[in-house]
């Protein structure tokens, strides 16, 4: 599964805008271009939709430009992806459609682990939070399966 480019760059957006952004002072999306190489464009289409889902605040006039809505930790990273129509999803069915992925229309016969998979990761990204980012306690937090679980996967021999 790959993330595009639209939550990649949104969530490195939010990213720069939290770790700029000062107390009485917003970022202008101009600053945030340049500084992550994003076009001013394509930032202006995220901001919009960040915007409208309440993740952002705009200031107009002279210095004018974006702010958290809250608190950098309040904020998750699953929220950011979500606001800019971005899918977590590791199927290539539709979301919550009856017909699978297959010629058919069947479910293919991993279907289950993509869809998990998807679960997961969603799961992760509600779990991290844009401070988490901005402060760099994200690597260490996948911890492997336990050795319980390990052994519970093992084949069982025939009795």
């Amino acid at each position: 599964m790959r993330l595009s480019t639209k939550g990649r760059y949104a969530v490195m957006a939010m990213a720069d805008l939290a770790q700029h952004e000062a107390a009485n002072k917003p970022v202008s999306l101009a600053d945030i271009a340049q500084r992550q190489e994003i076009s001013l464009s394509y930032l202006e289409q995220l901001f919009a939709k960040l915007r409208r889902n309440g993740l952002v605040k705009s200031v107009r006039g002279p210095g004018g430009g974006y702010r958290l809505s809250r608190p950098s930790a309040e904020l998750r990273i699953s929220d950011v992806i979500v606001a800019v129509d971005e899918p977590i999803a590791a199927t290539r069915c539709k979301p919550g459609s009856a017909k699978g992925c297959t010629g058919q229309g069947a479910r293919c016969v991993t279907h289950d682990l993509w869809e998990e998979l998807g679960r997961q990761i969603h799961v992760f990204l509600s779990g991290v939070s844009l401070a988490d980012v901005v402060e760099k306690r994200v690597l260490g937090r996948a911890q492997p399966c336990s050795q319980t679980a390990a052994n519970n996967s093992e084949p069982r021999e025939a009795a």
